[in-house]
C-alpha cells in the first residue's frame, strides 16, 4: 500500500522514521510550518515512547518484563499496553483464537536482516503448549498483567501498531492541525483531505505486490493491510511468510491479503491478521456489529469485496 505524493506544495510537509520495523511516514498539509515542524517531533516522540512500552526486541520494554516473569508473578503494565492487550483478548475470543499474541512462544522464525530461518518440527512442537491466548490474565484495576506459564512470549505486531499510529495522530490533532496522514508500512491513518481532496490511499495486489491493484479515496478514516509478501523467504523451494497460524506455528495457509477500512482503529485493529489465517469465512463472524468497516480479501481463488469496499475501491 502507498500513498499518493503529494504536488509541490510549500504548506504541504513531509517527514519519515524508522520506527515499529518498518518507515512510517507523516505528510501534514498546514501554512504554519514551524508549528507543523514541531507537531511531527511530537508526533514521532510520542509513538517512539509506545514503540519502547511494547517492543518485544528490547530488554526494557514492559513486554520483555511480562515475559522474564511468566510463570511467576504478575507485572504491572502501562494504560496504552493494558488496552492493547485487553484489545487482543477481546479479538482472539472473536476468532477463536487464529488471532493470538502468543505466537511468539514460536522464537524459531527468523525474516529479514538477521537471516532467514525455519524451525525444525520437534521445536515447533515444544513451543506449541505456550501459544494459547487465554493464559494472558489481565486486572486492569490493578493494571496489572500476567503470562500465566513460564516460557510464554509475546508478538504484538499484528494489534499495537495501528493504536501506536493512532497515538501519533491524536497529537498532531492537540497541535491543531486538521489535514495529515499517517502511513506505517501499509497502515494508513487519513485526517481531513490534501489539497482539498480526499487522501488517495493505493492498494498492492497481493498476488503481484509490484502492481497496484486499486486506488482508494479516504478522509478521516483508517485502512489496515496484512499480507504474506512484506516479510517472507524461499527456502528449501517453499515460500515462509511471517503471519504464523497459531494453531501450527507455521505460516498461514489462507489468503494471501487483506485490506480493511474504518472510521476508526478501534473497529478493525487485530482482524486483518485474523482473516489472514481463518479467511474469507470468518468476515462476517469477526466484523458483524463494526458499522462502517469494509474489506478487500485476495487469495489464490482471486479476490473478494465487500459492497462497500467494492464502491470505494478503484480498480486500477
Amino acid at each position: 500500500m502507498f500513498v499518493r505524493p503529494a504536488l509541490a506544495d510549500a504548506a504541504v510537509t513531509h517527514a519519515s522514521r524508522r520506527l515499529l520495523g518498518t518507515r512510517v511516514d507523516i505528510v501534514v498539509q498546514d501554512n504554519g510550518r514551524g508549528a507543523v515542524q514541531a507537531a511531527i517531533a511530537a508526533a514521532f516522540a510520542e509513538m517512539a515512547r509506545l514503540e519502547q512500552l511494547m517492543s518485544r526486541y528490547r530488554p526494557d520494554s514492559q513486554v520483555s518484563a511480562l515475559q522474564r516473569a511468566a510463570g511467576r508473578q504478575p507485572v504491572r503494565v502501562a494504560p496504552e499496553l493494558m488496552a492493547v492487550l485487553q484489545a487482543a483478548a477481546a479479538v482472539s475470543t472473536r476468532c477463536g483464537g487464529a488471532f493470538d499474541i502468543t505466537v511468539g512462544a514460536f522464537a524459531g522464525w527468523r525474516f529479514g536482516a538477521d537471516g532467514n530461518r525455519v524451525p525444525d518440527a520437534a521445536e515447533l512442537a515444544r513451543e506449541r503448549p505456550l501459544v494459547d491466548y487465554r493464559h494472558v490474565r489481565l486486572d486492569a484495576r490493578r493494571s496489572e498483567a500476567m503470562l500465566a506459564r513460564p516460557g510464554m512470549r509475546l508478538d504484538l505486531g499484528g494489534i499495537a501498531k495501528l493504536p501506536i499510529l493512532d497515538a501519533g495522530m491524536r497529537v498532531l490533532r492537540h497541535h491543531g492541525l486538521r489535514n495529515a496522514m499517517i502511513n506505517g508500512g501499509g497502515d494508513v491513518l487519513a485526517m481531513g483531505q490534501l489539497q482539498g481532496r480526499d487522501w488517495r490511499i493505493g492498494v498492492r495486489d497481493p498476488l503481484a505486490p509490484a502492481r497496484l491493484l486499486g486506488v482508494l479515496q479516504v478522509s478521516d478514516a483508517v485502512v489496515a493491510s496484512s499480507g504474506d509478501y512484506e516479510r517472507c523467504f524461499v527456502a528449501g523451494g517453499r515460500r515462509y511468510h511471517h503471519v504464523l497460524d497459531p494453531a501450527t506455528g507455521l505460516p498461514s495457509a489462507g489468503p494471501h491479503g487483506v485490506t480493511l477500512v474504518a472510521p476508526t482503529v478501534a473497529a478493525v485493529n487485530g482482524l486483518g491478521a485474523a482473516l489472514m489465517v481463518a479467511g474469507q469465512p470468518a468476515w462476517a463472524r469477526l466484523t458483524g456489529g463494526n458499522a462502517g468497516v469494509d474489506g478487500l480479501i485476495v487469495g489464490d481463488g482471486g479476490r473478494w469485496m465487500s459492497a462497500g469496499m467494492a464502491q470505494r475501491l478503484r480498480l486500477a
